[in-house]
Formats: structure tokens, sequence, C-alpha cells
């Protein structure tokens, strides 16, 4: 498939890079002070995209990444999709205003749909990324955990999913919540779902990439792109290769 993007992700809590087990904030791994060393680093590989989440702000509200997102603009050139804490249209236009290429909304995507429709109509469609984190139930439903994952939506992702693509919407991230910062491998089953459920999206991949051939593969299966943490972090493969995949 042509024009599949590799996002680095770099995760920010208290200024440091981190990784949360399962988006729990009690098992948190830190990777470094220097974010923006780590970003550099990752520009200097080839990335072209970087994934920015605002962890403080995803459990409060309040995007606090301007700063850095400016410094990003200004010193590596990458494109930036970010995310963390959106919860109203002015919060989007100040996080496209410091420089970021998308805007990740989540919890509010699946609590306001409405609203978020709004601003993909507003903003238009490659300006907004929609994150649908999911979890699937003993039923086999696929459900979207809100609020740092502690509450569990009414709605599921089958109809979320469809609904947005209805509303012109381009740029879905679904993460798996099992298998996020586990290392287990991504879940090909969700991105086949998703695919043949929704096929004009353009669905990234998320949660538990541990090899080459996880990348490889969710290419394979039509995913546009693929989100990598904890893998680069610890350094199970380089990010240059990664790209080459």
């Amino acid at each position: 498939m042509s024009g599949f993007t590799v996002y680095p992700a770099i995760d920010i809590r208290d200024g440091r890079v981190v990784r949360l087990a399962q988006g729990d904030y009690a098992r948190e791994t830190r990777y470094g002070d220097d974010p923006l060393a780590q970003i550099q680093a990752y520009a200097d590989a080839g990335a072209t995209w970087l994934h920015l989440v605002d962890l403080d702000a995803a459990r409060a509200g309040g995007f606090t990444l301007a700063p850095l997102l400016a410094r990003i603009r200004q010193t590596t050139g990458l494109q930036v999709q970010t995310g963390g804490g959106v919860r109203s249209a002015d919060d989007v236009a100040r996080i496209l205003e410091a420089g970021a290429a998308r805007v990740v909304v989540g919890s509010l995507a699946v609590r306001d749909a409405d609203a978020v429709t709004g601003w993909i109509a507003r903003f238009g469609a490659e300006r907004i990324t929609v994150a649908l984190d999911t979890r699937q139930d003993a039923d086999g439903v696929w459900r979207l955990p809100v609020h740092g994952w502690t509450e569990t939506a009414e709605v599921t992702l089958d109809t979320l999913a469809v609904h947005y693509a209805q509303a012109g919407l381009r740029h879905l991230l679904s993460t798996d919540i099992a298998r996020d910062g586990m290392l287990s491998g991504p879940n090909s089953a969700l991105y086949a779902h998703l695919r043949a459920l929704a096929p004009a999206l353009q669905v990234q991949a998320s949660g538990g990439v541990r090899a080459l051939d996880d990348i490889a593969a969710a290419r394979a299966q039509g995913c546009a792109g693929i989100v990598l943490g904890r893998a680069l972090l610890e350094g199970r493969f380089a990010l240059r290769n990664a790209l080459a995949c």
C-alpha cells in the first residue's frame, strides 16, 4: 500500500518521556528528561511524522505542550499529530496554531461525536485524527473506554467508526488497550475488522508493536500507518529499519 506512514510516538508526563502500561498512570516507565533530544533523534533517523501525547492533559484537560510543539516544528521540521485533553474547538485551533499538522481527539470523540463531526467540517479532514481506544468484551464487542480508560461508553467502536466515516473523517487511530505498551504484537483482527467496516478510513495501527514484522503486516493488511512507542524507546529495532518497511 502506498503512503504508509510510520509514527514514532512520544508520550509526555511532567515534562518527561514516559510510557504507561495499558494506559495505567500507576504503571509508568520513564525514558528520559529531554523529549526534544529524543524527537530530534527520530527526525535524524528519517522520520517525517511524530505522534505526540500530552498525558497530563489527557487526564486533567488543557493541552500543555504548545511550547514544545513550537520548538519541534522550529528545530526538526517534523509534522506532528498531537493530542491530550482536547475538549473544545478553541483547543483544536490553539494546537493547530502552535504548529500541529493534526489534532488527535480521543475521549471527546466518544462522548460528543456531533461536536467532533463539526470540527472535521470546520478544520478539514486532514487536520483531525480521531483516536478510538478499544477493548473487546466477553461477547466480542469492541467497547470504548474513556476518561483515561476508567469508564466505558455505551456507544461501540463499530457504531462510531461508521459514523465518522460517513461524516468525512479521514484519519482514525485505534489502539487495542489490552496490547498497549505490552509488546505482545498488534491486534490484526481489530484492523481487519475496521478496514472491512469503514474502508474509506485511513487506519493507524497502535499498541503492542514488538518487531519489524508487525509493521510489515500492518502495511500488508491495508493500514495507512502505525504508531511506534515502547519498542523504539527500548531499542528493539531501529527506526531507520522501521521506516524501510
